[in-house]
């Protein structure tokens, strides 16, 4: 679904932040992303979003090539992502419900079926009961299941997610985590980027890491240790 064929991706005015990638990640896939901070990790999620394009090398979501879409094509190609940020990007003058929504208005998804969606979305995320409480009430963990809400209210096919434990306790990460694997457990193909190897261990996961923009180990971790 996913495939990087030598890709680098330089900024202007700096060194290059990712360098001769090549990598493949399949539908229904879950995969970590791990490194050090400045490692690469938010690029490469940007370049599989679209968000970015490659300085050079081909970047395929099923089988497009991103770096020859129209710019006009890319929202319509972004309809199969749901995108979970470290910082939220809520809305804060919003309450749930509202911030929730706003993705299926975007869409043209609105009436009954945009409210079920909202609150299916938001049962998921244990925030149901919170449908009309503002974003700036909830706590850290509370906010972060909101983005997520957001982010799958859609139905995307793959969820993509920048450090979405960075900023938490250890109690509220695991829910988050425990989050993301109930969501690859149905078939989305779920991608985190993360500094550490919280809730790795849980399973058979792939794992990609990154170290100054270079892909130095690609494989499954089991036990929370690495294997090519």
């Amino acid at each position: 679904m996913i495939q990087f064929d030598q890709v680098t991706k330089r900024y202007p005015g700096s060194d290059e932040a990712l360098k001769n990638i090549s990598l493949n990640i399949n539908a229904g896939e879950m995969a970590f992303v791990i490194g050090h901070s400045g490692a690469g990790k938010s690029t490469l999620l940007k370049l599989i979003a679209a968000i970015e394009r490659p300085t050079s090398g081909t970047v395929l979501i099923a089988n497009q090539n991103i770096s020859k879409l129209k710019t006009s094509a890319i929202p319509f190609m972004r309809r199969r992502f749901g995108l979970i940020f470290q910082d939220h990007k809520l809305l804060y003058d919003r309450n749930c419900f509202e911030n929730v929504i706003l993705p299926l208005r975007i869409n043209g998804v609105a009436g009954n079926e945009a409210g079920k969606r909202v609150r299916a979305a938001l049962d998921k995320v244990g925030l149901l009961h919170k449908e009309k409480v503002m974003p700036i009430t909830l706590s850290g963990g509370e906010q972060q299941r909101l983005a997520i809400a957001r982010a799958v209210v859609s139905r995307p096919s793959i969820l993509i997610a920048d450090e979405p434990t960075g900023n938490l306790d250890a109690s509220y990460a695991a829910d988050i985590m425990a989050i993301f694997y109930a969501f690859h457990q149905v078939g989305v193909t779920v991608i985190v980027a993360t500094h550490d190897a919280l809730g790795m261990s849980a399973s058979q996961n792939r794992v990609i890491h990154l170290n100054q923009g270079i892909l130095t180990t690609e494989g499954h971790i089991s036990k929370g240790i690495p294997n090519s």
